[in-house]
């Protein structure tokens, strides 16, 4: 079965939960990923952080080793139940949450932000807004980081197609033979910078060879 464009991408992650981390396992990219787990922890050290579309977990005991709180949030309970498997530090709490709905967290707020490989689902239309709304969630001073994928020829899965917003699109098979066709941007520095707006300061673009993360704080 063909998944059609527009598909629900909560339901494609929650089918594809037990097989996820499979591309941390490839060999190309174990240097980048040694190299910003020993990194994530730093900008959060001491702080109480909001994680956007944690999965699994892969990112989260890395980012909240130094935290004093971290809220890591998904949408699907099957990815949630591979991210309480982990060894997490003490600080994390796990909560089932909708990223396109951030007030059902109520009076929370966050002197911290991370989302890793979120950013290049997000409709371009849409994300500026969504942006925002995160800023509005967040202290005055707050650190945020994002993490993604770049574009990497030979090694990515190729664009299938790109839509007249400017959206690129991947098609992906599952176990099952299921082809899915999923929304994966792919910003370049000057994108990145441009979305994230006049609240940002300090903001640091680093590139490894086949991820990127963007760091900032709130002015």
């Amino acid at each position: 079965m063909t998944a059609l464009p527009g598909t629900d991408m909560g339901a494609y992650y929650a089918q594809r939960a037990a097989s996820y981390e499979r591309i941390y396992q490839r060999p190309e990219r174990q240097a980048d990923l040694r190299a910003i787990e020993a990194w994530l922890g730093g900008p959060f050290a001491g702080r109480h952080v909001l994680e956007i579309a944690c999965g699994t977990g892969w990112w989260t005991p890395h980012g909240a080793r130094a935290a004093r709180g971290w809220l890591a949030t998904d949408l699907n309970a099957e990815t949630l139940a591979l991210a309480r498997d982990k060894p997490l530090p003490a600080c994390v709490r796990l909560q089932t949450l909708d990223a396109y709905d951030l007030a059902s967290l109520g009076a929370a707020r966050f002197d911290g932000a991370f989302a890793g490989f979120w950013w290049s689902h997000v409709p371009l239309a849409q994300l500026p807004g969504w942006l925002q709304t995160l800023h509005a969630r967040l202290e005055p001073g707050a650190q945020v980081v994002f993490l993604d994928n770049r574009f990497v020829p030979g090694r990515s899965t190729p664009i299938a197609r790109r839509d007249a917003a400017g959206n690129s699109y991947q098609q992906r098979t599952l176990d099952d033979g299921s082809v899915h066709e999923v929304l994966k941007n792919f910003p370049t520095r000057e994108q990145a910078l441009a979305a994230i707006g006049p609240q940002a300061r300090d903001a640091h673009w680093i590139e490894h060879p086949h991820f990127w993360v963007l760091s900032y704080r709130l002015a």
